[in-house]
C-alpha cells in the first residue's frame, strides 16, 4: 500500500520552474532514496510532500493524508528538513519535551532518555540549542523526528554534520526501521551510505524524474553512483 502518492506535481517560483510533472509512489516498508544534483528540485519536492509548500498542479497524499492538511500530516510522520535547526531559545531537553507534548506522547522521560543516550547528549541536554555545535543540533533534530516512532520518516540530508560514528548509528537505526515494516524516504548526496540502505530510488534532474525503480532492477550490475550519473548525464526520462 502506498504511503506516499504524488501525481503530476509541478511547482514554479516566478518564472523559474522547479518541479515538472513529478509522479512517484512509495510503498509501505520501502527504504526510498531521492537523488539529484544541486538545484534539481529534491528539497522542494520534500517540502511539498510534507505540506510545507503547496504545489501549483497535481495531488499529494502522504501517510494517507492530503498535503493540504499539513498539521494532520505532521502528526503521522517524522521530518528532518535540510539546513533547519532546533529552536535556538530552547535546550536540547526542552526541545524534546516540547516535541513530545505537541505529539501527545506518554512515557515522555523514558523516550527522551533513549535518544539522549543514543546520541550521547547527556552533557549537552541543558545547553541552549544556539550554543550547540552543528553536529549536536543535527542530533537533536534527528531525535525529535525519531522520538514518536512514526510509520513514515522523511529525511533531507540526515547524515549532514554527523561524524562517522553517528552516521553508522543512524544508518543502523534506519535499517531497523525498514526491517520493522516502517517506511523511510531520504534525500542525500552521500551515495555510499544510500547504496547500503535504499531498495527503491528515484533520480530527479531539472525538476523531472529521470529514473526510478528498484535499485537491483535498474543498476544493470553497477552501483548507485553509476545509476545516478547515467540518469543525469544521459537525460533518460523514466
Amino acid at each position: 500500500m502506498p504511503v506516499i502518492e504524488a501525481s503530476d506535481v509541478s511547482k514554479s517560483f516566478g518564472a523559474t520552474t522547479v518541479l515538472q510533472g513529478v509522479s512517484l509512489n512509495v510503498e509501505e516498508g520501502e527504504f526510498f532514496g531521492l537523488f539529484g544534483p544541486n538545484g534539481a528540485g529534491k528539497t522542494t519536492l520534500l517540502r511539498v510532500l510534507t505540506g510545507q509548500l503547496m504545489q501549483d498542479t497535481g495531488t499529494v497524499f502522504t501517510a494517507g493524508v492530503p498535503n493540504t492538511e499539513p498539521i494532520r500530516l505532521k502528526q503521522r510522520v517524522g521530518i528532518v528538513p535540510e539546513a533547519e535547526t532546533p529552536p535556538t531559545f530552547l535546550t536540547a531537553q526542552e526541545t524534546l519535551e516540547l516535541t513530545c507534548m505537541i505529539r501527545g506522547l506518554d512515557g515522555v522521560q523514558s523516550r527522551i532518555e533513549r535518544w539522549v543516550r543514543f546520541f550521547d547528549l547527556e552533557e549537552k541536554r541543558d545547553i541552549l540549542c544556539r550554543d550547540l555545535s552543528k553536529g549536536e543540533r543535527q542530533k537533536v533534530m534527528l531525535a525529535a523526528a525519531f522520538i514518536h516512532e512514526p510509520k513514515l520518516l522523511l529525511l533531507d540530508e540526515p547524515f549532514i554534520n554527523l561524524d562517522p560514528i553517528y552516521q553508522r548509528r543512524v544508518r543502523e537505526y534506519l535499517q531497523g526501521v525498514a526491517s520493522e515494516g516502517r517506511t523511510v524516504f531520504m534525500c542525500t548526496h552521500i551515495l555510499e551510505i544510500a547504496e547500503r540502505l535504499c531498495d527503491t530510488i528515484a533520480v530527479i534532474h531539472q525538476g523531472c524524474i529521470v529514473e526510478q525503480g528498484r535499485l537491483a532492477d535498474i543498476s544493470r550490475g553497477g552501483d548507485l553512483e553509476e545509476v545516478f550519473l547515467r540518469a543525469v548525464e544521459g537525460g533518460a526520462v523514466a
